[in-house]
């Protein structure tokens, strides 16, 4: 969706939205306000407004995995090869 936006770095602008996504479900079923959030995140409350949102560009991949570590969820990192390249190892980061 976003590549067909032209969005720069499409792919990495996913992988945010995704994680944004996750984090806001989170954030809706503990019923947390956005400055108790804040607060757990160390990030102001304006800041968690905005990444909520849309506006998470400022955020990286890494630091929205912290995010998910802080709100006590394991993240998986799975590196797998291509769908047709079945000679390459699959690695596992936990």
């Amino acid at each position: 969706m976003f590549q067909d936006l032209d969005v720069p770095d499409a792919a990495e602008h996913l992988v945010r939205a995704q994680l944004v996504f996750k984090i806001d479900g989170i954030l809706k079923k503990r019923k947390l306000k956005q400055a108790e959030a804040g607060k757990l995140l160390g990030i102001p409350q304006p800041d968690i407004s905005k990444m909520l949102r849309g506006e998470f560009r400022q955020f990286s991949v890494e630091r929205l995995l912290r995010f998910l570590v802080a709100l006590n969820q394991d993240v998986d990192i799975v590196v797998r090869p291509h769908s047709g390249d079945r000679d390459s190892p699959t690695l596992q980061v936990f």
